[in-house]
């Protein structure tokens, strides 16, 4: 957003420019057919600079309007008006500058009403021009105002989203594995302290990364595996998880907390539908730029809007996609796919991802 001290400077420079530039374009135009005499040379600055004058006295006269409050009709008539007083009152003091200060009119011609009716005209035009510029701009600046502002706003509704999508998913999650350290403590104490560890550093990174931003792959993908190691103390032989990750993925950025919702659902479904242990393999590499995540769990995939599916983990889906389009608009693809009793869900990122 352009700020204050910024908007005011970039009038005084297009102010100041515009005069001189126009100033410039009239003596050239005298110059070229070759009529720049004295008159010329002395008149016209003298004219420039009071229109200059003039000009500042329209826009106080622009500011106190309210543009919301005024259609483009009424606002162009307004304009007008204040327009034809300011080339009467530009001419009128040029008359009375020339006269006290014995300057040379700037046609050289004797002043008559036929002449005072032209230059009024002559003067009025430029500030009607000038009126038009400051309009424009001002109506510019007020819709990147309002867009930044939109802008803004769509991105904290999107921020509590994610913020809602979290708070909704950790609880269940968080309940199942304080219950999980209860139990260990009197069994086994060792484990119960790692449990704490792994949870702590869980819920760090789930509940601190800054603004849900990106992040490198790398912490996304730690964070994932303190999540399944929290699980597997749960679950112990029960689940087998596997991790391949190309160090080449490692520092691609990645919206933070994207691969949660795909993680609890390998999880989550494979449990539901697949032979003990259940086997999640999570591999990742980059390929042409693009970065490719494999989630693949054994089960079979249950489609959210089946009465075996669960609502909270279809809104998770629908948030990735959701995530994927705002962020990477046709960049991004995400396909899940069951074959021979095994679900894959392969996410991919990137320029060239388009047609692989």
């Amino acid at each position: 957003m352009i700020d204050l001290k910024a908007r005011r400077s970039l009038f005084w420079i297009l102010q100041t420019s515009g005069w001189l530039l126009y100033l410039a374009f009239i003596l050239l135009t005298y110059w070229a057919r070759g009529k720049l005499t004295k008159e010329v040379v002395v008149g016209y600055p003298t004219s420039i600079a009071i229109s200059f004058l003039v000009s500042l006295g329209l826009r106080f006269l622009y500011r106190k309007m309210k543009l919301r409050e005024h259609s483009v009709l009424s606002l162009s008539w307004r304009a007008l008006l204040f327009t034809f007083l300011g080339g009467n009152l530009t001419v009128f003091l040029s008359v009375l500058v020339e006269k006290i200060f014995a300057v040379p009119e700037a046609h050289g011609m004797a002043l008559t009403f036929k002449y005072y009716l032209a230059a009024i005209v002559s003067w009025t035009i430029p500030l009607i021009g000038w009126s038009a510029l400051y309009f424009g701009i001002k109506f510019w600046q007020e819709w990147m105002i309002q867009k930044e502002k939109a802008d803004k706003a769509s991105a904290l509704a999107q921020t509590a989203q994610l913020q809602m999508l979290r708070y909704r998913m950790n609880p269940h999650f968080l309940f199942n594995t304080l219950n999980s350290i209860r139990a260990l403590i009197s069994e086994d104490k060792a484990s119960a302290k790692s449990m704490v560890t792994e949870l702590s550093e869980y819920l760090r990174y789930s509940l601190v990364s800054k603004n849900y931003e990106n992040v490198p792959f790398k912490d996304e993908i730690e964070s994932v595996r303190h999540y399944f190691l929290i699980q597997k103390m749960r679950y112990e032989s029960k689940l087998d998880v596997a991790f391949d990750i190309d160090p080449t993925a490692e520092e691609y950025p990645i919206p933070s907390f994207l691969l949660h919702p795909l993680a609890e659902n390998a999880l989550k479904y494979g449990m539901c539908t697949s032979p003990l242990p259940v086997k999640i393999h999570i591999n990742a590499k980059v390929v042409q730029g693009v970065l490719w995540v494999d989630i693949i769990n054994s089960g079979s995939w249950i489609n959210p809007s089946d009465p075996k599916g669960s609502e909270a983990i279809g809104k998770g889906l629908d948030n990735v996609r959701q995530r994927l389009a705002d962020a990477y608009p046709g960049k991004h693809h995400l396909e899940i796919v069951e074959k021979e009793r095994r679900v894959h869900v392969r996410l991919g990122i990137g320029e060239a991802v388009r047609g692989q």
